[in-house]
């Protein structure tokens, strides 16, 4: 049978099944089943991006550790800077290259995450986005304690993280001190962000809160 496939954010996934959309359980991916309805169009797929980004390094950041962003730099990941449609797009490339597979413990039954590897030019102030890593629920979760500690799940996060590196509890806890004590020093400074690697390929990208608006917004959508 003919298939048209589809990007449907999953905040409209209900919206697209309900006017025919179909779910491809292999290729974790939404289709028309014969051709793209007038009701379907919204959503016809767009180009499939490059398996990798223009100035990409998939080496940088490897392993789990604890990756915190500056508090100065929340509200500026890449999903919240691009379009759903792109975000799927962007996703569907990061999770097919990994072989939907952890490219940190290699688990596949979870739920996989993409997350983002930022170079941080502590001269120049820039945050500039250097890889698109895919990570499933626990390491993701380590990658961001301070948001695990929100959540009630640090002791969780710092679990997985010994278990998935052979730490000791007190290299753990060191760790993690010292990933603090970074973030705490770079959340003191406003930073440019530097998304090159996606808007290069023609992804569109929307400016990001401003910095004085992003202590605000954390406080009505994180505590």
């Amino acid at each position: 049978m003919a298939r048209e496939w589809l990007d449907v954010p999953y905040a409209e996934k209900d919206q697209a099944k309900a006017v025919g959309a179909r779910w491809d359980p292999r290729e974790k991916r939404w289709y028309a089943p014969d051709v793209v309805t007038p009701e379907l169009r919204r959503w016809a797929a767009l180009p499939d991006l490059p398996g990798t980004f223009p100035g990409e390094d998939r080496g940088f950041g490897a392993g789990l550790f604890v990756d915190l962003v500056p508090s100065s730099c929340w509200f500026t990941n890449v999903r919240s800077c691009v379009p759903q449609r792109d975000w799927e797009r962007i996703r569907r490339v990061v999770t097919g290259r990994a072989a939907r597979r952890c490219e940190v413990c290699g688990e596949a039954g979870q739920r996989l995450d993409v997350h983002e590897r930022w170079a941080y030019d502590d001269a120049r102030r820039v945050q500039a986005l250097r890889r698109l890593i895919c990570l499933c629920e626990p390491c993701h979760e380590v990658t961001h304690i301070g948001l695990a500690g929100i959540r009630g799940r640090a002791d969780a996060a710092v679990a997985h993280l010994r278990a998935v590196t052979g730490m000791s509890g007190a290299e753990a806890d060191a760790h993690v001190e010292d990933a603090f004590a970074v973030w705490r020093r770079r959340s003191a400074h406003t930073w440019t962000l530097d998304l090159g690697m996606l808007t290069d390929v023609g992804v569109t990208v929307a400016p990001p809160p401003k910095p004085g608006e992003r202590a605000t917004i954390a406080e009505q959508t994180l505590f």
